[in-house]
């Protein structure tokens, strides 16, 4: 199942009730990145990607022909640079997110980015109603950090064993 990436914008403090602003990234396989590489980086508005996919793709034709290649090898390295965008096409629109100053907020596995949106929203509201209203992370269903309470019994970490060893043989020289 592919995995989404939740970006939100920074916002200067307040709390994130714009929603409809967020961006959800797949990661993965992008076929349209490799057939029309130029035209995904521009649909994605991703202009600095594109530029520099553009200035090393002629550096690359133009060392290719300098050196004499011929037709075949600069067939062949044009298929790596479209197979190359096609495994990085997601990392670069995160990076270009992160350059606008958006935020990474959660990781959603999901068959298509409508149930991510909706995996990400059930989280996101069940955050919504706790105490503090936390907006600096989501509750992705760990335990809760411990706190330092004196008198309770879970800001207590658990006993350390009574030997050093660790794995399943529980004394030294024991029998398997």
């Amino acid at each position: 199942m592919p995995v989404y990436t939740v970006h939100a914008p920074l916002t200067n403090g307040t709390e994130l009730r714009s929603t409809d602003g967020f961006a959800f990234v797949r990661d993965g396989f992008h076929v349209w990145a490799a057939l029309l590489g130029p035209v995904w980086l521009a649909g994605h508005r991703l202009w600095l990607a594109l530029l520099g996919w553009i200035v090393v793709v002629i550096a690359i034709q133009l060392a290719m022909v300098k050196l004499g290649a011929g037709g075949t090898a600069i067939l062949s390295v044009d298929v790596l640079m479209a197979l190359l965008m096609v495994f990085e096409a997601a990392s670069l629109w995160r990076w270009t997110l992160s350059r606008h100053r958006w935020r990474q907020l959660d990781l959603v596995v999901a068959d298509d980015e409508e149930a991510a949106e909706r995996r990400f929203f059930d989280r996101w509201i069940a955050g919504q109603r706790g105490f503090g209203n936390d907006q600096s992370g989501v509750d992705r269903g760990g335990p809760p950090p411990p706190r330092n309470i004196a008198g309770q019994p879970f800001s207590r970490p658990p006993p350390l064993p009574h030997s050093d060893i660790i794995g399943l043989f529980p004394e030294p020289g024991a029998s398997r």
